[in-house]
């Protein structure tokens, strides 16, 4: 008769202490006597006398538990019966005595090495002998101290060590946490689990592992609040060798014992091995564990979703981790739950999306079903707004009423509120979720800015069930929902694919078919599918205008587009047009709102967009007429709707009609003293100080108008003060062309009392250059009088051309003593870098009417008032003016006062003109002089900013000088030519001899600079 592995009873322990069923107890009691009556044996494994610990070996049922050798530790022991200490050293030198002669032992050559393999540590006589020496003594030990933590230790190691083989010591980097996190405690667990090295199997050596189980009961009764043993009790469980029996149940009820003994504080340290050994199991015994600890700590719950749906010993529970899913989801964001995985509500939304996506059957509703629990879901809506629309009194006959209905089911949150019971957070409830309501509350109310991934998911999952129409309708409602371009792109894509999909599919079934009903119905579908597939796609540029339309329906510029869009459909252009205005909200609306109103008028206005309509003048003028009334942004936009209200009728030759129209925009109220710019009043109330509207207005008086109604606008805007420099401009050249001057001159002397400069600078240059040319002498008080008002209050850097027109005007028409006068007031009064210019030309003058000499005193008083930069330039004009007139010392006297203006090194050209001055006029020492003044001069120049500022200056002009190719200066060539200053010479032929000393030149010679002072 051969045992097998369903046949083994519960531990004998239990059945002592009388935990084990009667039918087990007696099951198990006939195995035993079969066993030892031979009836039962092990099948291939020979009968070797199992179990070797039950009951207790002693001398008397195994003789060779003591030899010769443990007489002498065995009479010790009975002298000392309670030495602890002697205990100890028996029991150590025991069970040294058996790890020596282990190492030394051979393999036994009885058994087969597969027989080997199922004894594990008792494959050999040695071991089995030395299981029993040392139960016998530990066993003795312990009748003495059973209290012994240290004994039992040690006894419960030993034991396990027969059983379950060799532990594994595993190499450890670093420490733990003190109190790390269930999860992090969980994957450290994970891998810190004890590992075995052979081991007695389950089946061969049942009786073995369960007297292992009896003893660690028996430890327990006397130590029960000793963690560790409890650990080493429970690490037995996750032996691959340990038999069913004990794994399952057993396991089970030792888990909840050592949590029932050991006080909270320590209840940690075991729960972590509960639930690794739950995830071993698996299946329903997972899941109450879980959610036992889930009710505790609920900081594993995205673990056990994870081992609900990837279990490797049971079948995906894919409803039961929605639920979890979707009840994290709502907790977090709620701020009831913190990810451990640092997820967002919205990441743990998605994975609840992406299990509804995979398990679509077995999470959600169909489509009948989802469709009465929107209707429920909407009536019970419905009837929560009428309740709280209706007043009911708080009691009535003294008794409290209930205000909400029937009684609702509460669940204690984190924070310490009651929450209504929710089944659809329920993992215990069979129900399914409604997958379409939890998105729209869940997701799309919550993020709207993903609403693309969210739409899409809902879809997906209705394609994953099969309902292709249903997902068509999620598709089309996220087309119409969303509001960004991203969202829509998404969901826009997703179903362009599957359109794709569902065409191949049918292409290919088509190409496999044989029937020919079901091909033709097949081919009529495929005729609809890309029907709508080729719409769709149409579809797209409309469907991205309502998007952004949707985003802001007051964008101008995108309802533009969708006119567009529709082409030369009169029809729909009309309804855009129309929605659009009905839609704009005109404070709210982007740029060019009254170009909607004026394109849609002229809409009517050409016949359509086609042009091939009656034109229909009359609804042209109610749309402007309407957009009059609107109150736009900014009073131009009003204003370009009047002027383009004139122009139509313009176009259609309707004259009168256009000048009423701007009559009635440019009505000017009773009250015309209102701010412009004071955007608290309407656009209509400041429209009649809108200069674009008078501006056309005047423009269409001038065109098709009278003078005297041209004037009669213009005059309207100079009293409205609204008028530009320009208008004024355009006001007197229309009453010059008219041929009325002196009103022309009037409106000139209005527009420079209105404007100031520099704005009335134009103005008057404007108007004084009329006025010289239209009476030139004949009124010369007059315009005289105009030149000295112009003059007075012109600021210096503008007046010097009406100081210009004034000289002129003098010395063709007055006197030119008075224009010299004009000139030299001009030189005091224009702006320093005027003065230079205004100078030459006063010299110039002076030169024209008095003579050369005449020009000494402007020459002098220029010096003195022009900058140091213009100064030499002038020096240097005034230097060629005496040595006209033959005066060489003065010329010579103006240079030197001239020198001290010109550094050396960027003012090159004062210095080769002053040198070329003294080679033709000069003598020996007037050159010397000169390069005196030079080295001064350089020297009061040389300081570090200014040498800097001059090889600056330099380089530049060298560089300029190299691409134009400048010549070299004349003095630096000539003294390169003469090696050394060029001067007038005391004879004209060198002497011969200077030759032959160049040639002998002698080494030590002191070089004196031909420069220095004799």
């Amino acid at each position: 008769m051969e045992v097998t592995e369903q046949e083994t009873p519960y531990l004998a322990i239990l059945i002592t202490r009388g935990l084990c069923p009667e039918h087990s107890r007696a099951r198990h009691l006939r195995r035993q006597n079969a066993v030892r009556r031979g009836e039962i044996t092990l099948a291939g494994v020979p009968h070797l006398g199992l179990p070797l610990t039950h009951p207790i070996p002693t001398p008397k049922t195994v003789p060779e538990l003591i030899t010769v050798h443990d007489i002498a530790r065995e009479e010790d022991l009975l002298r000392n019966p309670t030495s602890y200490r002697a205990w100890w050293t028996a029991i150590y030198a025991s069970r040294e005595a058996y790890v020596a002669q282990s190492k030394l032992e051979k393999p036994s050559a009885d058994l087969p090495p597969e027989v080997a393999v199922l004894l594990g540590p008792l494959a050999t006589p040695l071991g089995r002998i030395s299981l029993q020496r040392l139960t016998y003594l530990y066993e003795a030990a312990l009748t003495q101290f059973a209290g012994s933590f240290k004994l039992w230790k040690s006894y419960l190691t030993m034991r396990m060590s027969f059983v379950l083989g060799k532990l594994v010591q595993k190499k450890k980097a670093g420490g733990k946490k003190k109190f790390p996190d269930m999860k992090d405690a969980l994957e450290e667990e994970k891998e810190d689990l004890e590992q075995w090295e052979g081991g007695l199997h389950g089946v061969v050596g049942w009786e073995e592992w369960k007297t292992l189980i009896a003893t660690f009961e028996r430890a327990l009764m006397w130590l029960p609040k000793m963690p560790r043993l409890w650990l080493m009790y429970l690490s037995i469980f996750f032996h691959p060798q340990c038999p069913s029996s004990l794994v399952n149940t057993h396991a089970r009820h030792t888990f909840d014992r050592a949590l029932r003994t050991l006080p909270p504080s320590l209840h940690h340290r075991i729960w972590v091995r509960y639930l690794l050994w739950a995830e071993a199991r698996g299946g329903p015994t997972m899941v109450a564990i879980y959610r036992r600890y889930l009710a505790v700590d609920p900081s594993v719950t995205e673990r056990f979703t994870n081992l609900l749906l990837n279990s490797p010993h049971s079948a995906p529970r894919p409803l039961e981790a929605a639920k979890y899913l979707l009840s994290l989801a709502r907790k977090s964001s709620r701020g009831e739950y913190t990810s451990p995985e640092g997820k967002s509500p919205y990441q743990l939304l998605l994975d609840w999306l992406a299990v509804v996506e995979k398990y679509p059957e077995e999470v959600g509703l169909d489509v009948d079903d989802t469709e009465a629990s929107n209707g429920a879901a909407n009536k019970a809506e419905e009837a929560a707004v009428n309740a709280d629309s209706v007043v009911e009194p708080a009691s009535v006959g003294g008794q409290v009423m209930r205000l909400a209905g029937p009684a609702i089911p509460v669940t204690l949150a984190a924070d310490g509120k009651t929450r209504p019971y929710d089944e659809d957070e329920d993992p215990s409830s069979p129900r399914k979720l409604n997958i379409e309501q939890i998105i729209r509350h869940d997701g799309l109310s919550v993020y709207k800015d993903q609403a693309g991934r969210l739409w899409t998911g809902l879809a997906t999952y209705w394609l994953n069930r099969g309902e292709f129409d249903r997902a068509k309708e999620m598709f089309e409602a996220g087309l119409a929902a969303v509001v960004t371009i991203r969202d829509f792109t998404q969901i826009f894509d997703s179903y362009a694919e599957f359109g794709e999909t569902l065409i191949g599919e049918l292409m290919e079934s088509i190409e496999d078919e044989e029937d020919e009903a079901t091909l033709k119905e097949t081919e009529e579908e495929l005729q609809k599918e890309m029907k709508a597939f080729e719409e769709l796609m149409d579809r797209r540029p409309f469907l991205n205008n309502d998007v952004l339309l949707r985003r802001n329906p007051n964008d101008v510029q995108e309802w533009e587009k969708r006119v567009a869009l529709w082409g030369e459909d009169d029809a729909k252009v009309a309804e855009t047009y129309t929605k659009a205005l009905e839609t704009i909200h005109p404070r709210r609306a982007t740029a060019n709102l009254h170009r909607l109103y004026i394109n849609f008028a002229k809409f009517y206005e050409e016949g359509g967009t086609a042009r091939q309509a009656e034109e229909d003048l009359d609804s042209a003028r109610k749309i402007l007429e309407k957009a009059t009334k609107v109150n736009f942004k900014n009073v131009d936009d009003l204003a370009e709707v009047w002027c383009e209200w004139a122009e139509l009728e313009l176009r259609h030759e309707n004259y009168d009609e256009a000048i009423r129209v701007m009559q009635r925009a440019a009505a000017i109220p009773k009250n015309p003293r209102i701010n412009y710019h004071d955007q608290s009043l309407s656009v209509q109330t400041r429209l009649f100080k809108s200069l674009k509207l008078w501006s056309f207005y005047v423009d269409l008086e001038e065109s098709i108008g009278t003078v005297e109604s041209a004037k009669a606008v213009y005059d309207k805007i100079l009293d409205l003060r609204i008028a530009n420099a320009q208008i004024i401009v355009n006001y007197a050249a229309f009453l010059e062309e008219n041929k009325y001057f002196e009103e022309s001159f009037k409106v000139y002397e209005r527009g420079v009392e209105l404007f100031t400069f520099p704005v009335s600078f134009e103005l008057w240059n404007i108007y004084l250059s009329k006025f010289v040319k239209r009476y030139g002498g004949s009124k010369l008080e007059r315009a005289r009088d105009l030149f000295e008002q112009s003059l007075e209050k012109c600021p210096a850097k503008s007046c010097k051309p009406l100081f210009l027109m004034y000289s002129k005007l003098e010395e063709e028409h007055g006197l030119a003593k008075r224009a010299m006068s004009i000139l030299d007031r001009a030189t005091q009064v224009v702006a320093d870098e005027d003065k230079f210019e205004m100078f030459t030309i006063y010299i110039a003058k002076a030169t024209e009417n008095y003579g050369l000499p005449a020009t000494r005193p402007i020459y002098e008083r220029a010096l003195e008032v022009l900058p140091d930069r213009q100064t030499a330039e002038m020096c240097l004009r005034y230097a060629a003016l005496e040595r006209k007139l033959g005066e060489i010392d003065r010329a010579r006297a103006i240079y030197a006062h001239a020198s001290q203006f010109c550094d050396p090194r960027t003012n090159a050209k004062f210095w080769a003109e002053w040198n070329s001055f003294e080679i033709e006029t000069g003598s020996e020492d007037t050159f010397r002089e000169m390069l005196r003044l030079k080295r001064a001069v350089q020297a009061q120049f040389n300081t570090e900013a200014s040498y800097l500022a001059a090889q600056t200056v330099s380089s530049a002009k060298a560089a300029q000088a190299a691409e134009v190719g400048q010549p070299e200066d004349a003095m630096a060539a000539a003294e390169k030519a003469t090696a050394g200053p060029a001067f007038v010479s005391a004879s004209s032929n060198p002497p011969k001899e200077a030759e032959g000393a160049k040639e002998v030149a002698n080494a030590e010679e002191i070089h004196i600079s031909d420069d220095e002072d004799m």
